[in-house]
């Protein structure tokens, strides 16, 4: 920077030689003056002609500025009144000053001066233009058509001490852009699979003269639910159809409620068992085969669910429809029996077993547990069963588990289990299907030999790439699989009473005592158990309740709010031990008051709301809690919230049934 400063002292200039000039004319005259004069003459001439010129150039560059200035002025009043797009002008309080013809022509000659732009386009409120500091940028619609519109601030009187501000609006006209990409919406392609549920089942359930005119009318509703589309459907396999059609037929079908699940149940050509199907739609894959591999993931997921719904995979988000009937119970038990050879074979190749429940471990997660730790010992090969802490549900069980020597070192907590475990370990994840429940979910992450067992509906988060999935909603519960299971993996398996009592126990409390999901071959696994040495009085004083319990929830059912007439919902008290266990035995108690359908108890642990629902059937508690980030059966499901009061969770559970029961009433 010193360097360009000092440069700038040896720039010749006019005023410079003068000077010097004028010192030589001086030295001259002092030595002779005569010769002087005329140096002094032609100096007095080269400043006139200096000053005159920078005179004449002076007054060439105003000359010169002021008419850019005029012709920049011009210019710009000239675009601003031929501006091919709509602009308009307004007040910070939204009132019109100024607009070109292209703005008046979109509201084809209305008056518009000094009234606001409110009042002819309500999105533009001005509350919220004067809120934007900078340039402002939204989509609106005008008389049909769309548009842009683009603005920014514009100071003005910029010398006065106060200055103002106006808004100046462009608008951009997109319709054409959005009805192509409209266009490009509507006509993506959509790939759907459709199933019927229990195929087996409902061919065996009629005579052989009415099979092929059943599968024709199953068919027949189909192609009328799906004919006006123009998509094509195609049967390739027995009970399967594919259906590829144009995604603007999807909204349809959802306003519709999907009606072909309600138009298949009312076939009836002397089928004891209703016809039910299951529908997964794939969409907004990036190819073909990525929808189709989408619509596959979702029609697993709706036959994990219990069947007769529906489920859109979106890219990676689900959506639910239907899902109100009960399952129904499977009467073959052939795939028990492969799930047995193949869970055989898995673990003889395995160097270790781990068995992992859920996070809050229950009766019918440790009971599940502890049947396959029996078969795992079996083959001779070591067992462990994960589990972090106890827990009020399970103290008397592990207490008795405590006594036997055998158990001893059974059970490991998660950091055992992760020292412990390696890739060719054998995982099998009980009562749950969802990685974020487990207890240990860094397990999964470790081993590729995972196995998964439960009875709960599936959802949308659940363990991908299992070796092997015995999930079936039909049953009531996981230790109903695994007492199947134990009768096939070996020929004649003897279980001690104490693993067969928590087998039994798990039964019990997931039936209510044999009251809810109880099916044929629910009893016929307690048939089994029984033989396998059972004391059912002993089972029965797990679950017994000392006096002051039973206050507690005498209280809770006294509380309870009726919510539409029928549904019950009440809270725990704070600071009451074992407060989960006593919400989910509080909301048995109030399915057995006249009039109630339904059931809802929260309760307060530590910094989570647990939410207990329970129904008769009637009403599905797992949608319900589903949009709480919960899940569970159709008549049994919980949820867990975090970081709510009590009073925010109820009030959440509340809209939550609004909404289903509105969905419910719309059908």
């Amino acid at each position: 920077m010193e360097n360009k400063k000092f440069s700038g002292i040896f720039i010749p200039r006019a005023s410079f030689y003068l000077w010097i000039i004028f010192i030589m004319v001086v030295i001259i005259g002092i030595l002779q003056w005569q010769i002087a004069v005329p140096g002094f003459l032609l100096l007095i001439f080269l400043v006139y002609y200096n000053y005159r010129s920078n005179h004449i150039r002076q007054r060439e560059i105003t000359k010169y500025i002021e008419n850019l200035t005029f012709n920049i002025d011009s210019a710009a009043k000239d675009t601003l009144l031929n501006f091919p797009m709509p602009l308009v002008v307004l007040e910070l309080d939204g009132t019109i000053i100024w607009y070109n013809s292209s703005f008046r022509r979109i509201f084809d000659g209305e008056a518009l001066l000094e009234k606001t732009i409110h009042s002819f386009i309500e999105e533009l409120n001005p509350d919220r233009l004067v809120d934007e500091i900078s340039n402002i940028s939204r989509e609106i619609v005008i008389n049909g058509e769309h548009y842009s519109v683009l603005g920014n601030f514009v100071k003005i009187d910029s010398k006065a001490e106060t200055s103002s501000f106006i808004l100046m609006l462009y608008l951009i006209n997109n319709t054409e852009l959005v009805s192509l990409r409209k266009k490009y919406e509507d006509e993506k392609t959509t790939v759907g699979l459709i199933v019927i549920d229990n195929y087996d089942d409902l061919m065996q359930s009629m005579g052989d003269s009415s099979r092929p005119q059943m599968l024709a009318e199953i068919e027949k509703s189909i192609v009328h639910w799906m004919g006006h589309t123009g998509g094509i459907l195609r049967k390739f396999e027995r009970d399967k159809y594919l259906f590829i059609f144009e995604h603007k037929y999807l909204k349809v079908f959802e306003d519709k409620k999907f009606e072909i699940l309600d138009a298949v149940k009312e076939i009836n050509l002397g089928n004891k068992i209703p016809v039910t199907c299951s529908i997964g739609f794939g969409l907004n894959g990036g190819t073909l085969l990525e929808n189709f591999q989408s619509a596959g993931a979702a029609i697993d997921i709706a036959l994990g669910r219990g069947g007769d719904q529906v489920v859109v995979k979106n890219g990676d988000n689900f959506s639910f429809y239907g899902g109100k009937t009960r399952e129904l119970e499977k009467r073959t038990k052939v795939k028990a029996r492969v799930i047995a050879y193949a869970l055989r074979e898995i673990i003889d190749q395995s160097s270790m077993v781990m068995i992992m429940g859920h996070e809050n471990c229950d009766i019918d997660c440790l009971g599940s547990a502890l049947g396959l730790y029996r078969i795992v010992k079996n083959r001779g090969k070591d067992a462990y069963i994960v589990l972090n802490h106890s827990n009020p549900t399970i103290d008397s069980l592990l207490h008795k588990i405590s006594k036997v020597p055998e158990y001893n070192e059974l059970f490991i907590g998660r950091s055992e289990a992760l020292d412990r475990i390696n890739n060719r370990a054998l995982l099998i994840v009980v009562d749950t299907h969802r990685p974020s429940f487990t207890e240990c979910p860094d397990l999964l992450k470790i081993t590729d030999q995972v196995v998964v067992i439960d009875h709960h509906r599936r959802g949308a988060d659940f363990i991908q790439d299992a070796v092997l999935t015995y999930q079936e909603t039909y049953a009531s519960s996981t230790c109903e699989l695994v007492t199947e299971i134990l009768q096939y993996v070996e020929e004649k398996i003897k279980l001690s009473p104490l693993e067969a009592e928590a087998l039994y126990a798990g039964i019990v409390i997931d039936t209510k005592n044999f009251t809810f999901k109880t099916g044929v071959r629910t009893f016929e696994a307690a048939s089994f158990l029984r033989r396998q040495g059972v004391d059912t009085v002993s089972v029965k004083q797990l679950f017994q309740n000392d006096l002051s319990t039973y206050v507690t929830i005498s209280n809770i059912v006294k509380d309870a709010e009726i919510v539409n007439d029928k549904i019950a919902i009440s809270m725990c008290p704070p600071n009451i031990k074992n407060a989960q266990l006593i919400s989910a035995q509080a909301a048995d108690q109030l399915l057995s008051l006249t009039g109630l359908i339904a059931a809802f108890v929260l309760s307060y642990v530590g910094n989570e709301v647990f939410i207990s629902g329970r129904s008769l059937g009637e009403i599905n508690v797992q949608v319900i809690l589903e949009k709480l980030g919960g899940g569970g059966h159709l008549s049994v499901a919980g949820a867990q919230l975090q970081g709510i009061s009590i009073e925010e969770a109820k009030e959440k559970l509340k809209y939550a049934i609004i909404e289903y029961m509105d969905s419910i009433n719309k059908e």
